[in-house]
């Protein structure tokens, strides 16, 4: 089975490669990146058919924004965070879905999902209020996923602690401008949102565990298994397939570089065993974590489609897998890039610019290895690990 986005991606390839320096400049993705990402469909692969979306397979996904970020980072990482949101909006309530896509299937929506923002019950909704950072491809979205905590009546955290997700148009948050000036992934525009007491529908809200243990998917009557797979299982997937890609984009143009590339030694780089070696052994660890990262997606699927519960400790490993798949492409890159000469590191030169995004794609927090890596070895070692923060993006 063809993937229709990625051969429109490959089309469009020579494109999207070249507005690269444009979107680095203007501090988020310019005006005809985001059209290349409309025209291809790109935002719309984990969206629902009856949306005009193509409910992808997740791993066709994750390799589409590989490639996309292959050819610019900050192309990439936006088709791969803005692109997971349809996932979610897909098991929200039909009117919000109706609110969105009616008149335009290919509305984008923001985020964050970090709970920095507190809802306050009010009669039919909330009085929401907040500000959040990094919300990538926001200049071209229309509606927004935003993390807020339940309040009480005097808009303080209620307790026990209750994560939402609301879903606010445009008109009711504010961008922040000249929020996002960063040494990586520059064009991805993961600008700061404001929320100043906005009227939040009931209809609009989403409550976390119901997204995270799967309850979400099972009251929308969604069939399809893309939309059984786990939140932690999801949500990572365009963040980590974006990372790898713009790695794979480093490789690609340190190859075309070192070519016909000579040493101030007077060594040509395809006569140097060792630059060799070294190109070659990265090469090798960048597939690796590529293979990791779609056999995980991959796995998860198979189990889900069989109608199988994937289980906590099995989410476990499989974030480790993740997080490992990251670090280990962007140790590679490193290995590389500091073989490449110091012409590399010039700014006309693309090598730079893919090292440093994966760079910033790795310190999401998605990618932070503490405690998945502490959660995932206890429950190897059948040990329950610890309530509270250390489970929570598991």
């Amino acid at each position: 089975m063809t993937n229709p986005v990625l051969e429109a991606i490959e089309r469009r390839a020579e494109e999207i490669s070249a507005l690269g320096p444009s979107n680095e400049a203007l501090s988020r993705l310019d005006d005809q990146a985001a059209k290349v990402l409309r025209e291809t469909g790109a935002i719309r692969m984990l969206q629902p058919t009856s949306y005009g979306g193509f409910e992808l397979h997740p791993r066709e996904f994750a390799e589409t924004v590989m490639r996309i970020a292959s050819l610019d980072g900050s192309t990439g990482w936006v088709a791969g965070v803005v692109g997971v949101h349809p996932w979610e909006m897909a098991m929200a309530d039909p009117r919000v879905q109706e609110e969105v896509w009616g008149e335009d299937p290919d509305t984008w929506i923001a985020s964050p999902y970090a709970p920095m923002g507190v809802a306050r019950p009010v009669d039919g909704g909330y009085v929401f209020s907040g500000r959040w950072q990094f919300s990538s491809g926001t200049d071209h979205c229309r509606w927004i996923f935003l993390g807020g905590m339940l309040g009480d009546a005097d808009g303080k955290v209620a307790q026990p602690p209750t994560s939402l997700h609301l879903i606010l148009p445009r008109s009711d948050y504010e961008i922040v401008d000249d929020s996002w000036n960063v040494v990586g992934l520059r064009g991805t525009g993961s600008k700061d949102i404001i929320v100043r007491e906005a009227f939040v529908p009931d209809y609009r809200v989403i409550p976390f565990a119901k997204v995270t243990d799967g309850t979400a998917a099972k009251e929308s009557g969604l069939t399809n298994p893309l939309y059984h797979l786990p939140f932690s299982v999801a949500f990572p997937l365009g963040i980590t397939a974006a990372t790898i890609g713009a790695v794979e984009g480093a490789l690609a143009h340190h190859l075309a570089y070192q070519k016909n590339r000579v040493q101030i030694t007077g060594t040509k780089v395809k006569d140097d065993p060792y630059v060799l070696y070294a190109i070659s052994e990265a090469a090798a660890e960048i597939a690796a974590a590529r293979t990791a990262l779609l056999d995980n997606v991959s796995r998860m699927y198979d189990k889900v489609a069989a109608g199988k519960e994937v289980t906590f400790g099995e989410r476990a490993i499989g974030r480790r897998t993740q997080v490992q798949a990251a670090w280990r492409a962007v140790r590679a890159v490193d290995e590389i890039v500091a073989r490449s000469g110091g012409n590399a590191m010039r700014v006309d030169n693309p090598i730079q610019r893919f090292w440093r995004d994966a760079h910033v794609g790795l310190t999401h927090a998605i990618h932070v290895p503490g405690a998945v890596f502490h959660v995932s070895a206890l429950t190897q070692l059948g040990v329950e690990p610890p309530q509270g923060p250390m489970r929570s993006m598991i």
